[in-house]
């Protein structure tokens, strides 16, 4: 009896064609794809890119207007009126760039025992983002009775409880804002007096920037 050597066929190899593995369902359909941009992506990409644009204008309309940059004499004599005026431990001329820019700042004396703040801030710190943000005036004598405005880097490390602050807008940019905070919240009865009081400020300052007279 003859026996026969059985040799194996070679394994044969299927191919799979890219994107049809399955049928897609109605749901795979509606699930975005890799790549694609949802409808939310759109609107935070949408949104960043007018911050960036605005953010430029903004720059722009310094350098024009030679809006000082830095610590300003003349800045930190509306700073000084402004806590003086308002009763308030802390004034800023505030102009955002990179950073919040207190090119004009009132600080307690340095034997009060409250915090000395410094000339610069993250532009996420504070309320005055907000205030360029929306183009108008903030008036919080208790930051605590605003939940949004409750939680706050500036209510950690220093305290505040207060809080008043107005745009500087000129040809509808925003330069920065003037504002005054402080430890002790303020009454709701006095909140318009202390809001019309930063405003006026405010506009002086603002004609100050734009005519020049900041860094002469």
């Amino acid at each position: 009896m003859t026996q026969h050597t059985h040799t194996p066929h070679p394994p044969v190899l299927v191919r799979r064609r890219p994107g049809l593995q399955s049928v897609p369902t109605q749901q795979d359909l509606i699930v975005p794809k890799p790549g694609t941009i949802t409808l939310e992506q759109e609107t935070i990409s949408v949104a960043r890119a007018q911050e960036a644009a605005e953010h430029q204008a903004r720059v722009e309309l310094i350098q024009r207007l030679g809006v000082p940059t830095g610590p300003d004499d003349l800045m930190d004599q509306f700073a000084d009126h402004l806590a003086e005026k308002t009763g308030m431990l802390y004034g800023f001329v505030n102009i955002f760039l990179g950073v919040q820019t207190f090119v004009g700042l009132h600080n307690p004396s340095p034997d009060s025992g409250h915090l000395i703040l410094g000339r610069s801030m993250s532009r996420d710190h504070g309320w005055c983002p907000a205030v360029v943000k929306r183009k108008r005036a903030l008036p919080l004598p208790d930051v605590h009775a605003s939940p949004r405005f409750s939680g706050n880097a500036v209510v950690d490390a220093v305290g505040i409880r207060s809080y008043f602050g107005v745009p500087l807008i000129f040809e509808g940019i925003v330069l920065g804002t003037v504002c005054t905070i402080d430890p002790e919240a303020r009454p709701r009865t006095d909140a318009r007096r202390l809001l019309g009081v930063v405003k006026d400020e405010g506009a002086e300052v603002l004609d100050a920037l734009t005519s020049g007279a900041a860094t002469r």
